[in-house]
């Protein structure tokens, strides 16, 4: 694998600096530094997306012809590790990553057509309807029905830690058409409005107190059968290449590596207790030399992987062996913001301005303000997307052969 930049790709590289240096505002930028979890609210996201849109920018792992950049694996890359660098926010992952290449890959041509520019565009916002109270590790025991009655389906259940569904208009929903073979066999690929009677929407607040994820009750509604992803029953096929999508469609290394640098920076300021700077602590340093390597290491499995992808291979099982680390190494340095500020973590001044003359500056402020809801929120990473439990078996029966 050669880690060496080609003269194009270094000229891609400053193209794509520019470019946030004139168009990544200080109100965009302030928003993600002071968003406590993974996706920020869609006011700031879809203003990032809007920018990028108009730049051509936004699809940009998608395929050319539905509205991607065509980039190369290491462009994508270097746009994310550069974005990463700038302070950017995370794009609409549900919609752009997850939905759009299931509906590119799988959908047809009526069904691309109609969503993938409404996602560019921002017409639509997306939330995912997979887990249920009864199923979240064990997906495919999930109990939501969709019954056919002539040219629509008739859906009820409930899902539940469905992302922003208080601010969606669409679901992509996982739901049993057949219950009589394996259980993995009879579920089936929706595309729900959730702009219809019979859906209704429970806010769930998370231990930081954010309103982030919700349940969602799904009484009689209306799924036309134009809206069925794939073939009946063809869910299960689906959902674990969205999964795969999840897991490794991103980049993880490089914004571990800026909020890592961040803790850094600020231990230059922060007193270890015996009368020394944090900075200076040996222990410390131990700590975060060991989260730097970690966040490395990271960085070239995501590299090996972009190297297949560039050379025809779909990403695979070593997909859950990025999100078994991303996750670890999130819950580490969200842990070490925590040590570092101490008690200075747990305060949240709502007076102080995000943005404008009157603002604090960026780096020890927001840091210190979302410090303890981002520790909080981050307990969730090695659940979400399939558990850390789930990714080491998959790791163990497909790379390990156990």
């Amino acid at each position: 694998m050669n880690l060496e930049l080609s003269p194009d790709e270094r000229r891609f590289r400053e193209e794509v600096r520019a470019f946030l240096a004139k168009h990544l505002t200080p109100e965009i930028r302030e928003g993600a530094a002071a968003t406590p979890s993974v996706f920020v609210e869609p006011d700031i996201g879809q203003a990032w997306n809007a920018i990028l849109n108009r730049q051509g920018w936004l699809g940009y792992q998608w395929p050319k012809e539905y509205g991607g950049t065509g980039w190369t694996p290491v462009q994508r890359y270097l746009f994310e590790k550069e974005c990463a660098e700038a302070g950017a926010p995370n794009l609409t992952v549900l919609g752009l990553k997850l939905v759009a290449p299931v509906i590119y890959t799988f959908g047809t041509a009526q069904q691309k057509a109609h969503y993938l520019p409404r996602i560019l565009s921002g017409e639509d916002y997306w939330c995912q309807g997979f887990s249920e109270p009864a199923s979240g590790s064990d997906l495919a025991s999930l109990q939501c029905r969709a019954v056919k009655d002539g040219d629509r389906y008739i859906l009820n259940g409930s899902k539940i830690w469905t992302t922003h569904a208080h601010w969606a208009n669409r679901m992509f929903c996982l739901a049993r058409t057949d219950a009589s073979g394996h259980k993995s066999t009879g579920i089936s690929f929706l595309l729900v409005d959730m702009n219809q009677p019979g859906i209704s929407v429970r806010p769930i607040l998370t231990l930081a107190g954010d309103h982030e994820v919700n349940q969602v009750f799904l009484e009689d509604v209306v799924v036309p059968v134009t809206d069925l992803v794939g073939a009946e029953g063809d869910g299960w096929k689906l959902a674990k290449f969205l999964l795969e999508n999840e897991r490794g469609g991103s980049c993880h290394a490089p914004k571990l590596a800026y909020d890592l640098r961040r803790i850094s920076a600020d231990a230059a300021d922060q007193p270890d207790g015996t009368g020394g700077a944090m900075a200076a602590n040996a222990d410390w340093r131990r700590r975060v030399a060991r989260a730097r390597l970690g966040v490395e290491s990271l960085e070239m499995i995501e590299l090996k992987i972009l190297s297949e992808i560039a050379q025809g291979r779909a990403p695979g099982p070593q997909t859950s062996l990025v999100k078994l680390l991303a996750s670890n190494l999130r819950q580490e340095i969200d842990l070490m913001a925590m040590d570092l500020l101490g008690l200075a973590g747990l305060e949240l001044d709502t007076r102080r301005p995000l943005y404008g003359p009157d603002a604090p500056p960026p780096v020890h402020s927001r840091q210190t303000q979302v410090a303890a809801a981002r520790y909080l929120n981050s307990r969730a990473w090695t659940i979400f997307g399939g558990t850390n439990e789930v990714q080491a078996s998959i790791i163990a029966k497909t790379v390990l052969n156990l």
